[in-house]
């Protein structure tokens, strides 16, 4: 699997310096996370006093990357080697699960000389 730092994406209908030559299907990267009973008494904490949760910025971060990594490998799955139109979606399952899905349209792009 290609990193997420090597394979071409873009949120436009496009990526500059790339021409599209082939559009693959629509693509999408998912994970649910748990922030357990210690992230949410120190988020607790910070909803009193204020300030950064830095235990839910790492979370999200986290499955960010995870939804990312699996966009990528379902764009792969396609014979895609880069994605156009990402977007990210984030919802509330429950009080403790945070979904995060990142979509877009997978494509075979080739570098413009």
């Amino acid at each position: 699997m290609v990193s997420v730092n090597d394979f071409p994406m873009s949120s436009a209908d496009s990526i500059p310096g790339y021409r599209i030559v082939e559009t693959k299907g629509f693509v999408w990267g998912l994970t649910v996370r748990s922030r357990g009973a210690g992230g949410q008494v120190g988020a607790g904490i910070k909803t009193i006093i204020g300030g950064e949760v830095k235990q839910f910025v790492k979370i999200l971060e986290e499955a960010r990357n995870e939804a990312l990594e699996r966009v990528i490998e379902n764009a792969e799955e396609l014979g895609a080697n880069a994605i156009i139109g990402v977007r990210f979606d984030s919802n509330e399952i429950s009080q403790i699960m945070q979904e995060i899905v990142v979509y877009g349209t997978a494509v075979v792009v080739e570098k413009e000389e």
